[in-house]
C-alpha cells in the first residue's frame, strides 16, 4: 500500500515535527512500508548470536588483530548499542549478510519513520503486523542500554559528559547530523549532560578527556576514521589508552567484528579450526553470508574471470563509496589495486526484492540492530539502482515491520 497525496504530506510534515530533515528534500523516505516474515527474522537472530559467539573469543580476536593498527591492539569490553547488521532478502527467499556496522546510522530515524507511517497508514488495523515501539517508549530503550554500557564499564552511575562524536564533515553536512542532535536532546531528557562535537573539541589533561573543561566519560563514537589515525584524534587516544572514558564503537570492536576483510572467514570454512568456529555454527554462518574474498596476488585471475559474480568493496569503506562495478574490474585493475595498497574484498552479488513506487522499479534491503543479541530495532532503505544504494527519490528508508 502507498500512501496517498495527502497522507504523505501529513506524514512528512509529522517526521519533521518528530525532528527530521526536511522530508523528501532533504530526506527521502519512501511513503509505502514492507512486512518481513516472521521466519526470516527468526533466522536473523539465530546468525546474529552466532555472529556475536563467534566474534568475541580470544581466537578469532587475536586472528583479527594480527595486522590492525596499535590503536586496536587494545581489547576493550564496550558493546555498541547501535550495532547494524545489513541484509538482502533474496527473491527466492533466505536472508544474506552484505556488512555489519558497529555504527549504523539512522536507528533514531528509523524509530520515528516506523512509528509515524504506522499511524499514518493506520496499520493498527492489521494484525499480521506487529505495531512499533511509539517514541517515548524507544527512547526510554536506548538510554537504559546506555546506563547498562556505563554501569558495566565503570560499576557505578556515569557522573561525567556524555559526548555524541563525529567528524567534522558529518557535523556540518552529513544527512544524519540532525539524528545526532536528536541523540543529545535524548541524554538530556534522562537528566544526563550531554553535547555533540568533533574529535578536535576533546582535550586531554594527563588524566581525563575534556570538552570545554568537563570531564568526558562517555562517547557515543559516529566517526568514520575507524582507527582515529588523525590528529585531531589526539586526546581521544590518549584517554582510550588510559581506559579513563568509555567509547563505543572503537578500534578494537572495529577491527574484530567490522572489519570488511572478517566477511570471507565468516562466508568461508578454511580457517574454521584456528578460530574456534564449530560444525553447528559454520551451518549457520555459511547460510548467510555470502561468499567473500579478500583480494590478494594469488587470486586475481581467479576473481578477474568470475567478476561478474561478485560486487567490489574497499576493506574501509562506508555509505557505498569506492563500490566498483564488475564492468570496471579486470586483472590489471586488481593488480593495480593491490600496488597502490587499496585493499579490497569481493562479495558474491545479491540479488534484493523489488518494489514499484509511482510505477518506478526500487530495490530493498533490511537493516536489523541488536545489542547483546537482542534485535530492538527494524529498517529498510530503497534503492533506485540494484546495485548500489541510491536513496533518491522515488527511494530512500522505507519504513519496516515485524510479520506476527
Amino acid at each position: 500500500m502507498t500512501l496517498d497525496s495527502h497522507r504523505a504530506n501529513a506524514f512528512h510534515v509529522a517526521l519533521q515535527a518528530a525532528g527530521m530533515p526536511h522530508v523528501p528534500d532533504e530526506f527521502s523516505v519512501v511513503p509505502q512500508h514492507q512486512i518481513i516474515p516472521a521466519s526470516i527474522l527468526g533466522e536473523i537472530a539465530e546468525f546474529i548470536r552466532a555472529f556475536d559467539r563467534v566474534t568475541s573469543r580470544a581466537a578469532w580476536q587475536s586472528a583479527a588483530l594480527r595486522e590492525s593498527p596499535v590503536i586496536a591492539q587494545l581489547r576493550r569490553p564496550e558493546v555498541c548499542f547501535f550495532s547494524a547488521w545489513d541484509f538482502h532478502l533474496s527473491p527466492e527467499g533466505g536472508c544474506q549478510l552484505i556488512e555489519f556496522n558497529d555504527n549504523g546510522s539512522g536507528f533514531l530515524f528509523a524509530a520515528i519513520i516506523n512509528a509515524l507511517y504506522h499511524d499514518a497508514a493506520e496499520l493498527g488495523r492489521e494484525r499480521h503486523i506487529a505495531a512499533p515501539k511509539r517514541l517515548p517508549a524507544f527512547e526510554q530503550h536506548i538510554a537504559d542500554l546506555m546506563e547498562q554500557e556505563a554501569k558495566a564499564f565503570f560499576g557505578e552511575n556515569l557522573a561525567n559528559l556524555r559526548f555524541v562524536l563525529d567528524d567534522v564533515e558529518s557535523l556540518q553536512q552529513g544527512k544524519f547530523r540532525r539524528e545526532l542532535q536528536l541523540l543529545v536532546e535524548l541524554l538530556r531528557k534522562r537528566g544526563w549532560q550531554a553535547e555533540v562535537g568533533c574529535p578536535a573539541e576533546l582535550c586531554w589533561d594527563g588524566q581525563r578527556a575534556q570538552y570545554r573543561k568537563e570531564a568526558v566519560g562517555f562517547i557515543i563514537n559516529r566517526s568514520t576514521d575507524f582507527f582515529w589515525q588523525g590528529e585531531c584524534f589526539s586526546a581521544l587516544r590518549s584517554a582510550y589508552r588510559a581506559g579513563s572514558v568509555y567509547v563505543a564503537p572503537n578500534p578494537f570492536t572495529y577491527a574484530t567484528r567490522s572489519d570488511k576483510r572478517l566477511l570471507e572467514w565468516l562466508s568461508l570454512p578454511d580457517w574454521d579450526k584456528d578460530l574456534g568456529i564449530n560444525p553447528a555454527e559454520r551451518r549457520i554462518l555459511s547460510k548467510h553470508v555470502p561468499e567473500t574474498h579478500l583480494i590478494r596476488s594469488e587470486n586475481i585471475d581467479t576473481l578477474a574471470q568470475r567478476k561478474e559474480d561478485f560486487a567490489f568493496k574497499p576493506l574501509h569503506g562506508f555509505a557505498g563509496r569506492g563500490l566498483l562495478a564488475s564492468t570496471a574490474v579486470g586483472r590489471a585493475r586488481l593488480r593495480r589495486l593491490l600496488v597502490h595498497g587499496e585493499d579490497y574484498v569481493a562479495q558474491r552479488w545479491v540479488a534484493k526484492p523489488r518494489l514499484q513506487i509511482d510505477g518506478t522499479p526500487v530495490w530493498t534491503d533490511l537493516r536489523v540492530w541488536a545489542y547483546r543479541g537482542e534485535i530492538f530495532q527494524l529498517s529498510g532503505r530503497a534503492s533506485r539502482r540494484p546495485d548500489r544504494l541510491d536513496l533518491a527519490r522515488p527511494g530512500g528508508w522505507l519504513p519496516t515491520y515485524a510479520a506476527i
